[in-house]
């Protein structure tokens, strides 16, 4: 499919030309595809840069949230209609700062994945369900530019063209597989969960940090990253176009005294100007300046059970129960036909298996199943055979 059925729509960029599609779309009947397009790797966050939607009767539109930023009258128009995205977690972070949340929605890759197909990306799923092949060639260009081009502008409305007769014959298939009330309760779940809590120490994340042993090297990593995120966010640039992540693990081992010994560094030297060394070098002075008691702790507190890793010398026992859990849930993941961890989360299993109830019976598993965030459904098919891993 090369081209959208009724054309390429124009760019919504002004109040009135969004009033006629918010009146459009209200007029629609049917579910709404919905989609959004971010500039990950370009912008710092994680902000939309253009939402595509489509419904019957309405046809397809294509909004610029930068010109429209607050889209929450479109949302509220939409309210009670069921949207579907495709891996909806992805963009409902991003739909929601602009005023956009589904009260209903049905996730098209989730819906692959317990249908059982291999490859659940758009295209692969639009492929093999419809018999389409859709153009993915521009799905990490940068969003923010302006005015986006017209092959981009044809990808973008292509991606919601087909969305809603992929949901209906993904339904069917859930149907016939006896998965689609399991499917429901996952996107109910979706669609009612709150916004993520921010990431604690999220400088903890940064790539190659497992290189990174002493605890004054650690204040380092944590100096550095916190003044790259300060220009990002100001410069409005993705973190990683201001410095890399090797760079920052690069000065954290070495420590560096001086602007000429960092400027020797992997990352530091080339095109880098005096000015910007001198900033860099100056956090790393300030993680050297630290007290002990100031510098940060080379783990993160643990919450829940310790590195399956560690479970053999800390509790055998308990490294008995997760094996013989893994294989009862990878056994019956393969009879359902589903990756495992749609069937039951990896954390929840090795919570359970460290601190299983102390009477084991499908009663006080499911229980616990629940406790830790199962849905219903999970919870019927997995209890079974958990009380079974957990009586070995």
């Amino acid at each position: 499919m090369l081209e959208p059925r009724e054309g390429i729509p124009p760019v919504i960029a002004d109040e009135a030309a969004l009033a006629e599609v918010i009146a459009a779309f209200t007029a629609g009947s049917g579910p709404v595809a919905v989609d959004a397009e971010r500039a990950s790797g370009y912008r710092y966050g994680q902000r939309a840069y253009l939402v595509q939607l489509r419904r019957e009767g309405a046809g397809s539109a294509l909004i610029d949230p930068v010109a429209c930023p607050d889209l929450s009258a479109l949302g509220e128009a939409l309210s009670g209609v069921e949207w579907v995205l495709h891996a909806a977690t992805q963009d409902l972070p991003c739909l929601r700062e602009i005023g956009m949340m589904p009260t209903r929605l049905f996730d098209t890759e989730l819906a692959g994945r317990l249908a059982g197909f291999p490859r659940v990306g758009l295209g692969a799923m639009v492929e093999s369900v419809l018999g389409y092949v859709l153009e993915k060639g521009h799905s990490a260009v940068d969003w923010s530019t302006r005015p986006l081009p017209e092959p981009w502008l044809r990808y973008a409305a292509l991606d919601v063209e087909l969305l809603v007769d992929l949901r209906d014959a993904l339904e069917k298939e859930l149907d016939r597989q006896g998965k689609l009330e399991w499917a429901r309760e996952e996107f109910a779940a979706i669609a009612a969960a709150p916004p993520a809590e921010p990431r604690k120490d999220p400088w903890r994340r940064t790539s190659g940090m497992h290189k990174v042993r002493r605890r004054r090297q650690l204040a380092v990593v944590r100096e550095l990253w916190q003044t790259r995120d300060r220009i990002a966010q100001k410069r409005d640039v993705s973190p990683g176009k201001v410095l890399s992540d090797a760079a920052i693990v690069e000065a954290a081992l070495a420590m560096p005294g001086n602007v000429h010994a960092l400027s020797a560094l992997n990352g530091f030297g080339q095109r880098m100007g005096r000015r910007q060394l001198e900033q860099w070098q100056s956090a790393v002075d300030r993680a050297k300046a630290l007290a002990e008691s100031q510098l940060p702790s080379p783990g993160q507190p643990v919450t829940g059970p310790p590195p399956p890793r560690a479970w053999a010398d800390k509790d055998p026992a308990a490294a008995a129960r997760l094996s013989a859990a893994r294989a009862a849930v990878s056994a019956l993941a393969e009879q359902l036909d589903m990756p495992q961890e749609n069937l039951i989360t990896p954390d929840t299993v090795r919570r359970l298996c460290w601190e299983p109830p102390k009477v084991v019976d499908a009663e006080s598993v499911a229980e616990a199943l629940a406790g830790h965030g199962a849905r219903a459904w999970q919870v019927e098919q997995v209890t079974p055979v958990l009380v079974a891993a957990l009586s070995a």
